[in-house]
């Protein structure tokens, strides 16, 4: 369990199948360093009125050293790629307690709003 989430590979396996099948659903980022994986993202389509039409979402972010400039790197990486795609935005939600992880985005010019995100499990 990260960040109060259970991890459900039953779950998650089929959904990360179809994620790198093509990237219809979206892409996921790696980043290695002599085949070691340092981090990855997971970035996926969404679609909003506000923001025009399709979006981008960091659905997962996972940097094994954190303070390394992985994080950097990897987030540099994501806005490259979605810029490229011609995305107009790109939003992502962190738990109330991550308190660093708001400043390093926010230190990458994401900023808070007033949106509460909320969720219904329906399986």
């Amino acid at each position: 369990m990260l960040d109060g989430h259970v991890f459900e590979v039953g779950r998650a396996r089929p959904a990360l199948i179809a994620l790198l099948a093509s990237d219809e659903y979206g892409v996921v980022h790696l980043v290695e360093e002599e085949g070691w994986a340092l981090g990855y993202a997971v970035v996926t389509w969404g679609y909003s009125l506000e923001s025009g039409g399709r979006d981008a979402l960091i659905d997962e972010i996972y940097i094994r050293d954190r303070g390394s400039g992985v994080g950097t790197s990897l987030l540099a990486a994501i806005l490259e790629d979605v810029t490229a795609r011609g995305l107009p935005r790109l939003v992502l939600e962190t738990e109330k307690a991550n308190e660093a992880a708001r400043r390093f985005y926010a230190r990458h010019g994401f900023v808070s709003g007033d949106s509460v995100w909320m969720s219904l499990d329906l399986t």
